[in-house]
């Protein structure tokens, strides 16, 4: 007769290629029931993965029913986002469960493009996202989101976020008009990233995604001394110059103690839409040897590729444009690896709020 011993030993030959543990070391193993020949189990993933519930739910079923004696096998999959562990002395915001902060090291890199298609990504995969602009001089959060028109006050002491492709977000961009320039010295930037950040009447965020600047100045040194992060994404491209400066940005999180989720290779291969041919116009494999330096995952490649421009100038980027291509697969894999990445690091517990439980039916 099977056992519960010999069930688990089976889970924990299936690997969860996100956080690149097997489902037992990971903890998403919630349940298992054995009645005779009939085997139920219980899966709860730590990060949103609805693309991929059903998908997991196959490969648990074929190895539990390739054990002896086993005949029938339920199997459910479900998410559920906690909070996680911040930096030394701050505890999460009441809202929101987890900050990502999303950085490079210089500009030019396609960062805010990635950060707006992580969030809607990670929204497409069943969490509840919201994007803050921290781009004091150089908002562009605004234009790829669609959103104009500055946001509500209903107290005059907080603002409303503004709400478009099913996110929350704010920016600079939605209190000034879109020509005025930002000439403000380092104090007024940080108080003006501040108070975007604890003013916003967020409900209910499973992640809030925060576009940086490029560079390591006065808003990323706020970031890391006062706003409580979870983790951090680098992007950059396979290019020398690029990997240079994100390099930067990686040591800075490394020395505020905010855990580096992994980097995202941007304009990693160029496809030529009329003949097919592809060239690495920025070089090939930046991304990937930077990864390996640092002992960290290349959380995905992509690549420059004139779609991903148009639909973000648009105001409606590649994974809201066209939910079923493949750059929008692409966007949700990284998505989901970024937040199982988060899922293993430490939980906070001094936040609490209404669990919101993914189910794959």
């Amino acid at each position: 007769m099977t056992t519960e011993s010999a069930v688990r030993t089976a889970l924990g030959l299936v690997q969860d290629p996100h956080c690149e543990q097997d489902l037992i070391s990971s903890g998403a193993v919630r349940g298992v029931g054995v009645d005779g020949s009939k085997v139920a189990v219980e899966i709860q993933l730590g990060y949103p993965a609805a693309g991929w519930h059903a998908t997991l739910e196959a490969l648990v079923r074929q190895a539990l029913e390739a054990l002896p004696e086993v005949e029938q096998a339920t199997v459910t999959v479900t998410s559920r986002v906690h909070a996680h562990r911040v930096q030394k002395d701050l505890t999460p915001l009441p809202e929101v469960r987890n900050i990502i902060a999303v950085a490079s090291g210089k500009g030019g890199v396609g960062k805010s493009t990635t950060a707006v298609n992580l969030a809607l990504a990670l929204q497409a995969e069943g969490a509840t996202v919201g994007v803050l602009d921290a781009d004091i001089y150089g908002p562009s959060i605004p234009k790829m989101l669609g959103l104009s028109g500055r946001p509500d006050s209903p107290d005059g002491k907080t603002i409303e976020p503004k709400r478009n492709h099913g996110l929350q977000a704010m920016s600079i961009g939605l209190l000034v008009a879109e020509d005025t320039p930002m000439i403000w010295r380092g104090p007024m930037v940080t108080q003006a990233l501040q108070q975007l950040l604890n003013d916003t009447r967020w409900q209910g965020l499973d992640y809030l995604v925060i576009d940086l600047p490029p560079g390591t100045g006065d808003i990323q040194l706020t970031l890391a001394q006062r706003v409580p992060v979870s983790g951090a994404v680098i992007v950059t491209t396979p290019q020398d110059i690029a990997t240079l400066d994100a390099r930067k940005a990686l040591q800075m999180f490394a020395k505020v103690d905010v855990p580096v989720l992994g980097i995202v290779e941007n304009m990693a291969v160029h496809v030529c839409s009329n003949c097919g041919h592809s060239e690495h116009v920025f070089g090939a494999g930046g991304g990937q040897k930077m990864a390996a330096q640092y002992d960290v995952p290349l959380l995905g490649s992509l690549p420059l590729d004139i779609h991903i421009r148009e639909q973000a100038d648009s105001g409606t980027p590649t994974v809201a444009a066209d939910p079923g291509s493949a750059l929008s697969l692409a966007y949700r894999d990284i998505a989901r690896r970024t937040a199982a990445r988060l899922s293993v690091q430490a939980r906070n517990k001094a936040i609490a709020f209404p669990n919101i439980v993914m189910q794959n039916t």
